[in-house]
């Protein structure tokens, strides 16, 4: 057996604080909010919470006890804890999984974390007066080098280059610091910080009222209609006219009429007609798996460091509850609405939903013109730099447990190693910025695929490898709550079931196109089908996640303290 790491939490608080400051990021404030938006709002909110409990609660339970029940056993990093559970030589190569998802993830979300700090500064200078949104959109493209390969590089106060090598410094600095000076301490403050932060946002956002008069049905009530309601309002347009795709989705009634833009027959679509939808549940748990970290390694990580006597399930229940509060409670309440209240429905739509649409194109100009717009500009964005951070630093830990585990290097070893890949990979997506391609693929093939492998191979091991008898006794050692029983059905076969449910209808749906659905472009980048030329700067990101995972396996491979694992005697 091998020595277990001296590194440890300082409280029960601390490491609560570090998970829940992993999970709440950019997804809690920007990407949940437009998946909401686009998806039906209600409708989508209901999908959303069943996975959550059927796959974010068990898996999250799962991952605790499983991480905690490794670093018992001398492990940190996922190919170790893996294999102490299966005492297969396989164990530890899908470990390797958890390795790369972290790491990858890593290089282009810093990347997006200097985006929010870049934003907030602006604020800060009052540079940020948006007049249009062509004027916002064309301010994102140039900061972040969309136009062209190569343009993002450069630094000076208005480009990305100074504020990602901040952003790249503070993580590697807190990171170096380690789990209990650096990770801990950072989020003990950082995560009330943010909270307060965007409480004030939420506070000012839902008192704007009508902020345009002429437009009495552009405020922040039919806002709110506009995201949560469960009924969803479609808008055919009129032979010959032109409405933007989507335009008026996810609406209340009241907030289609007044909405200025040439339409015809208006219908409604139940919220069980929309639950029909693959898709629907393919986004909800997605944004599950993306909202909690669950599948991604690191709360294996996190939680290897804790002694049997704390409390995994009240430690893994009120990190969930910390991240459901900022993301339903807060994110869901800010973004939307306070976008409606200023562009209605159809500006929504030209501008879009996604992720950066919403955050960084759209909420520039929503605070340019609110009142003493540029400090809650700047509140916002910063609270967004803030979150990224507290999350980026949990993206680091596994890659610097596993160099620790497998090349038996001190952190500071770790962390210069680990610094210079992630920077390499960092260079690779800001270099290749043109229409975000490498990023956004990076995004997809790790931050949405792997996490799904990886999510169903941990809730496989603890079903049916570690058993959910056996997985039950573990997690309740030191335990102040229990975990209700029905889980126990729920971890061994709805789980499983309901992931391989949802993979099956990404294949069928969005890589073979069956049912008439659009075939998914990442899939179209790389092959080309229907006429489409293939995409090297996809291929080229593919082929990053390629070298990562041959390197880790390497590693993996002759590292020998994975070649024998004994079962360490209980006390």
């Amino acid at each position: 057996m091998i020595q277990r790491a001296k590194e440890s939490w300082n409280s029960r608080m601390g490491v609560i604080l570090a998970v829940a400051g992993s999970a709440v990021g950019l997804g809690n404030f920007l990407r949940f909010p437009g998946k909401a938006a686009e998806f039906g709002g209600g409708a989508f909110m209901l999908a959303y919470f069943i996975s959550f409990l059927i796959i974010g609660l068990p898996i999250c339970w799962a991952e605790w006890t499983m991480g905690r029940y490794g670093g018992q056993r001398g492990f940190n990093a996922c190919p170790g804890i893996l294999t102490a559970i299966w005492r297969h030589p396989m164990a530890k190569y899908l470990g390797v999984i958890g390795i790369v998802i972290p790491v990858v993830i890593y290089m282009y979300y810093v990347y997006i974390e200097s985006w929010c700090l870049g934003y907030a500064i602006q604020f800060l200078r009052g540079t940020m007066d948006f007049t249009s949104v062509e004027a916002s959109k064309s301010f994102w493209s140039g900061l972040i080098g969309s136009e062209r390969n190569g343009s993002a590089i450069g630094f000076n106060i208005d480009g990305i280059g100074i504020y990602l090598l901040v952003a790249f410094l503070l993580n590697t600095i807190l990171i170096y610091r380690g789990l209990s000076k650096g990770v801990e301490w950072f989020c003990k403050y950082a995560m009330p910080a943010l909270l307060v932060l965007a409480l004030l946002v939420l506070v000012r956002v839902l008192t704007l009222g009508t902020p345009d008069a002429a437009k009495p049905e552009q405020n922040i009530v039919n806002g709110l209609g506009f995201m949560w309601n469960p009924s969803k309002v479609v808008v055919e347009p009129e032979e010959g006219a032109h409405v933007g795709a989507g335009a008026l989705r996810g609406t209340s009634g009241s907030a289609v009429e007044g909405a200025s833009a040439p339409r015809g027959p208006v219908h409604e679509i139940s919220v069980w007609k929309q639950l029909q939808r693959p898709q629907l549940w393919l986004a909800a748990a997605g944004q599950i798996f993306f909202s909690l970290s669950v599948g991604f390694g690191i709360i294996l990580t996190y939680s290897s460091y804790m002694s049997s006597k704390e409390d995994v399930v009240l430690s893994g229940l009120s990190a969930s509850s910390a991240n459901e509060f900022c993301e339903v409670g807060l994110g869901g309440l800010i973004t939307v609405p306070a976008g409606f209240a200023f562009l209605g429905a159809v500006g929504l739509a030209e501008v879009g939903l996604g992720t950066f649409d919403l955050g960084f194109k759209v909420l520039p100009m929503v605070f340019a013109k609110m009142p003493f717009g540029a400090f809650f500009g700047f509140l916002f964005f910063f609270l967004l730099f803030l979150a990224a951070v507290t999350s980026s630093l949990s993206m680091l830990q596994p890659g610097i447990a596993f160099l620790e585990e497998t090349l038996k290097v001190n952190r500071k070893q770790s962390v210069a190693i680990l610094g210079t890949i992630t920077a390499f990979g960092c260079g690779f997506v800001v270099y290749f910025s043109a229409g975000v391609k490498a990023l956004d693929t990076l995004d997809f093939w790790v931050g949405t695929f792997l996490i799904y492998v990886l999510a169903t191979i941990q809730i496989i091991l603890f079903g049916w490898v570690l058993g959910v008898e056996r997985g039950f006794k573990e997690a309740h050692k030191g335990s102040a709550i229990r975990i209700p029983v029905f889980f126990k059905f729920l971890m061994k076969y709805v789980c499983p079931l309901f992931l391989l449910m949802i993979f099956a209808g990404w294949l069928l749906f969005d890589v073979l196109g069956i049912g008439g659905g659009a075939l998914d472009y990442h899939i179209v980048d790389l092959v080309g089908w229907g006429g489409s030329e293939v995409n090297p700067v996809a291929w080229a990101s593919v082929g990053l996640i390629i070298g990562i995972m041959l390197l880790v396996v390497v590693l993996v491979a002759r590292a020998k303290c994975y070649k024998e694992v004994k079962e360490k005697r209980e006390v």
